[in-house]
C-alpha cells in the first residue's frame, strides 16, 4: 500500500540515470466537506456561546441578563438565597485543572523512553483502585449517583482486566515497541506539543464559558444539562485535534517503516511538514467524521469482547451477546482507527479507508491479532487515570471555595484532564496502528525494522490463527451435537 508519494520519491533517489523522471503525485481531493464544515461552523458558533456566557457574570452578576429565560421563581430564590457567584470564582479552580492536566501530559510524553512500561502497568492496575477510592469519596460528600457510578466502573474496569489478563504481555510488546519507534523520531513529539499548546488555547476559552455557567443563577438541572452540551462539543473538539495528531503521527510512522529508517536517502524532503498540511486541508473533512464515532464504537468492543470471552457455557447470555458482538463488529467496518493511516498515506475519505483497512486484516488474518491486541484499551485506561487525577485535585480546592458545586467543577475539570493526556498519548496509539498496517500490508517492512518483534508477532499470528480455528471446530461439534440430542429426542417422543 505504498503512496504515490513513496513511489515517486524512490524513483527519483534511484542512481540510474537511464531511469524516466519521477513522475509528480497526484493532488489529493478534499474528502468529506461536509464535516469539515459541521465541524468550523461548530467550533465557531460554540465559541459565540462560550463568550456570552463567560461575559454574563465576568466582575458583574447577569451582565446580559440571561437569567430571564429562565423559571422566575428559581432564579428568586437562588438571589434570595445569596447566591452571587461570578465567572472569576470559579475559572482560577479550571485553570488548575489545566494546569494538572499539563502536567500530567508531559510527564507522559516526558516518560515514554524511559518508564514506559511501569507508566502503563499503573494504568492498568491502578484505576481500579483509583475508582474505588473517588466513589467512597462521593459517597461520603453525599452525592450518591455519582458513587454508584464510579463504584459500578470500578467493578466493570476489574472484570475486564481479569478477563484480558492474558493478553497483557503481548500487549506491553507492542506498546513499548511503538514507543520504541516514536521516541526515535523528535518531530513526532514536537507535533504532539504543539497541539497540546492548541487544545489549551482552546480550552482557556471553554472554561471561561462554563465557569460562566457554573455561576448561573439557574437551578441545578438546567446547568447540568448545558454542561452535557458543551462537554459533548469539548470531547468531539478533542477527538478531531486528537485524530489529526494520529493522521500526521501514522504518515510519519508509515514512511519511516517503508523506506527502512529516518535517514534513509529515499525519504521525501519534511515528511512531517506534509503529513501535517495534508492533515489539516484535504483529509480534515475526514478526520472530523471518524472522530464523532471511533472513540465510542472502540469502548463498546473492547468490553463486549471481555465479556464474550468469560461466558462459558450460558447459551441464553451468549446469544444476546453474540448478537451486540456482530452488531458492533459491523460499525467497526466503518468506524476503525486504522482508517487514520489510509487517510494520511492515501487522503482516501474516512468509510473507504475504515472498509480497506480491515478487509485488509480480515484477509490476511492479521484481524486476529488485532483483536487479541489491547493497546488502545491500556493507553484508555492511562487517559481515564490522568483524567480523575485532575478531577480530584481540582474538586479538593473546590470543596474548599464552593462545596456544592464540587462535582460540577471536578467532572468537567476531569474531562480537560483526559483530554490534555489523550493528545500525548495519541502518539503512541499512531505508531501501533502503523505497525499493524505494514504488518498486514508487507511483513518484511517489520522484518527490516526490528526482526525480534517480526518473530514475535509472526508467533502470535500463529497462535491466534490456531485457537481461532479450534474455536470453530468446538463451536461446529457442540452445534452437531445439540441438532443429533433434538433429532433422538423428537423420534422417541410418544405422540
Amino acid at each position: 500500500m505504498r503512496s504515490d508519494s513513496d513511489l515517486a520519491s524512490s524513483t527519483s533517489s534511484s542512481p540510474d540515470s537511464a531511469a524516466p523522471p519521477a513522475v509528480p503525485p497526484p493532488a489529493r481531493h478534499w474528502r468529506d466537506v461536509f464535516w469539515l464544515c459541521v465541524f468550523l461552523l461548530h467550533l465557531l458558533s460554540l465559541g459565540a456561546v462560550l463568550c456570552v456566557l463567560g461575559l454574563n457574570r465576568f466582575e458583574r452578576p447577569d451582565r446580559l441578563n440571561i437569567d430571564r429565560f429562565t423559571n422566575m421563581t428559581a432564579a428568586a430564590a437562588a438571589g434570595s438565597s445569596g447566591r452571587t457567584e461570578l465567572t472569576e470564582t470559579f475559572w482560577p479552580l479550571y485553570g488548575a485543572a489545566g494546569g494538572v492536566g499539563t502536567a500530567l501530559a508531559w510527564a507522559w510524553l516526558a516518560l515514554l523512553g524511559s518508564r514506559s512500561g511501569q507508566m502503563m502497568r499503573v494504568s492498568v492496575h491502578g484505576l481500579t483502585t483509583y475508582l474505588a477510592v473517588v466513589s467512597v469519596l462521593c459517597f461520603w460528600g453525599a452525592h450518591f449517583l455519582w458513587g454508584v457510578a464510579l463504584a459500578v466502573g470500578a467493578g466493570i474496569h476489574f472484570l475486564y482486566v481479569m478477563s484480558v489478563l492474558d493478553r497483557i504481555p503481548f500487549t506491553m510488546l507492542v506498546l513499548q515497541k511503538a514507543v520504541k519507534m516514536v521516541w526515535n523520531l523528535p518531530e513526532v513529539m514536537r507535533v504532539a506539543y504543539v497541539f497540546l499548546g492548541i487544545m489549551l488555547c482552546w480550552l482557556v476559552l471553554w472554561s471561561f464559558g462554563v465557569s460562566g455557567v457554573v455561576a448561573l443563577n439557574w437551578d441545578s438541572a438546567a446547568r447540568w444539562w448545558l454542561l452535557v452540551v458543551l462537554s459533548v462539543s469539548l470531547f468531539w473538539t478533542g477527538a478531531v485535534l486528537c485524530n489529526t495528531v494520529h493522521v500526521i503521527v501514522s504518515g510519519m510512522v508509515f514512511l519511516v517503516l517503508i523506506h527502512g529508517g529516518r535517514g534513509a536517502t529515499s525519504m521525501p524532503p519534511k515528511p512531517v511538514v506534509k503529513s501535517l498540511r495534508y492533515a489539516v486541508t484535504t483529509s480534515f473533512g475526514s478526520i472530523c467524521y471518524g472522530s464523532l464515532f471511533t472513540a465510542a464504537i472502540r469502548t463498546l468492543r473492547w468490553e463486549i469482547r471481555g465479556i464474550r470471552s468469560k461466558i462459558g457455557n450460558n447459551e441464553c447470555l451468549l446469544c444476546c451477546v453474540d448478537f451486540l458482538f456482530h452488531l458492533v463488529e459491523t460499525l467497526v467496518r466503518f468506524f476503525n482507527k486504522y482508517a487514520y493511516v489510509q487517510i494520511a498515506v492515501n487522503g482516501q475519505g474516512f468509510n473507504r479507508s475504515a472498509r480497506d483497512a480491515w478487509e485488509l486484516f480480515q484477509s490476511t488474518g492479521v484481524e486476529a491479532l488485532v483483536a487479541y491486541d489491547c493497546s488502545g484499551a491500556v493507553l484508555l485506561m492511562g487517559i481515564i487515570f490522568s483524567g480523575l487525577i485532575t478531577g480530584t485535585c481540582t474538586g479538593v480546592w473546590a470543596w474548599y471555595r464552593r462545596r456544592d458545586e464540587v462535582v460540577m467543577v471536578g467532572s468537567t475539570a476531569a474531562l480537560m484532564g483526559m483530554i490534555l493526556v489523550g493528545l500525548a498519548v495519541v502518539v503512541v496509539e499512531s505508531a501501533v496502528t502503523s505497525i499493524y498496517i505494514c504488518f498486514a500490508e508487507d511483513p518484511s517492512l517489520i522484518n527490516r525494522w526490528d526482526a525480534e518483534f517480526f518473530n514475535q508477532m509472526s508467533e502470535a499470528l500463529h497462535q491466534r490463527l490456531q485457537y481461532r480455528s479450534a474455536r470453530a471446530r468446538q463451536v461446529m461439534i457442540n452445534s452437531s451435537n445439540r441438532l443429533d440430542q433434538m433429532s433422538s429426542d423428537f423420534q422417541t417422543t410418544p405422540i
